[in-house]
């Protein structure tokens, strides 16, 4: 099946606009010590900053997905991109703890409608084999925007942490109003003849009765839920663990803590989307296999990297933990394309999202509180390894439906 060049110049537009998305949301992660220090917060107060904007972009996530199904995807992705970048832009201006909640929140609010629109975007383009590499390449961009906001701690020593989040959020405004230039007005090169295409959208209510009573996606709702709560944890405190537990100094923390685990998802990510188109042609069960192997994997390193001081020996642990992520992220929305109907693929990832930040939201709020009656963060990580192996076993159960082959040949569903 021939990919047009809109396809890919569509996923070139979107890596940037994510690589935005997660470089706004590190920030905070990233540059833990200014931002308790300026804002007299402990970590409890500090962990809510990060927990309030996960579970708002989790309950959010199901209407954005409903939405996105139903209006324009590119009025969806501009505006999102607008209001968060404004909401950016505004934590730089925060003088209080409840200002910068308020940011925060308005950042989970807006980016909740932009993962949806964007991935069932680019798989309604990319049908033949290579639906986990356009994914993968889109959320490339979620790792690169990682890797520089974990930069936040050696930036905010040299500018103030201010200044970044200003710097940053006028970047995203600009970078919306090229985008309204730049993205493609219509979406016609999607063949409307397609049986992707030609199906009448659910009636109201038909689009959850859709999803829910899939038995292989109730199994990704459970697997995404297990995932947030193990890793965004890892995420969000692994800065403060090799700062407050190991001794690393604040800009280094950054480097050592999300910089690692982000660029070891994007290897992953490269590893995973290549292995999965390929073996999507032998077995339509690859889309989840290659991230349920990865999982079964890492849940051992991630309980060392709790266990363990020793600075080498974390970070190859945390090495192997990311790449895991980034095996998933590479095949999340391709799998979930090989067990739902195509008219109701925005309000599954949407519902896949509301699953993994909401739980990630408390679990991350949880490990702040723990931290505070002196419970440390490395068992915090160690509990996470327990989650991210039921996770795996998970994705071993996940089944397309019996006629996912003969789709599959014919490049509308699987590659």
């Amino acid at each position: 099946m021939q990919v047009s060049r809109a396809a890919w110049t569509i996923v070139g537009l979107l890596w940037v606009v994510c690589l935005l998305s997660y470089l706004d949301r590190q920030l905070v992660a990233a540059m833990p010590g200014p931002i308790k220090v300026d804002l007299k917060l402990g970590d409890e107060k500090f962990g809510l900053l990060s927990s309030v904007f996960l579970w708002i972009y989790g309950f959010c996530s199901p209407v954005a997905g409903y939405i996105a199904d139903r209006v324009s995807k590119r009025l969806i992705i501009v505006v999102s991109l607008l209001i968060w970048s404004a909401a950016t832009f505004l934590s730089g201006l925060a003088t209080s703890f409840e200002g910068m909640l308020f940011a925060r929140a308005t950042l989970g609010v807006s980016e909740a409608f932009y993962m949806p629109a964007a991935v069932s975007l680019i798989v309604a383009y990319h049908r033949g084999p290579t639906r986990s590499r356009a994914t993968g390449l889109h959320l490339s961009g979620v790792y690169v925007g990682s890797i520089i906001g974990g930069l936040g701690g050696a930036m905010a020593e040299a500018f103030g942490w201010r200044l970044v989040f200003l710097v940053i959020g006028a970047l995203g405004v600009a970078y919306a109003l090229v985008l309204m230039v730049l993205f493609p007005q219509r979406t016609a090169e999607i063949d409307p003849a397609s049986p992707e295409d030609a199906a009448p959208l659910f009636p109201d209510g038909g689009t959850m009765r859709s999803l829910l009573s899939k038995r292989s996606f109730l199994l990704l709702l459970g697997m995404n839920l297990l995932n947030g709560a193990a890793y965004w944890p890892v995420r969000n405190w692994i800065a403060e663990f090799f700062r407050a537990e190991i001794g690393v100094s604040s800009a280094w923390a950054g480097v050592y803590g999300p910089m690692t685990f982000n660029g070891a998802a994007f290897l992953g990510m490269l590893v995973a989307s290549n292995l999965s188109d390929w073996w999507m042609a032998r077995n339509v069960r690859a889309r989840s296999l290659v991230p349920a192997f990865g999982f079964l994997i890492a849940a051992p390193f991630l309980f060392i990297l709790g266990a363990s001081d020793y600075i080498p020996l974390v970070l190859m642990c945390l090495i192997v933990t990311g790449m895991s992520q980034g095996f998933l992220d590479a095949n999340l929305m391709p799998a979930t394309c090989t067990v739902v109907d195509p008219r109701c693929r925005a309000a599954a990832y949407g519902l896949l999202n509301f699953a993994g930040t909401t739980a990630g939201g408390g679990m991350t709020f949880v490990g702040g509180w723990l931290k505070e009656q002196h419970i440390p963060f490395s068992a915090t990580f160690q509990a996470a390894s327990g989650l991210i192996l039921l996770a795996g076993l998970l994705l071993l159960f996940v089944r397309p439906p019996a006629n996912a082959r003969s789709l599959v040949n014919a490049g509308l569903n699987g590659k």
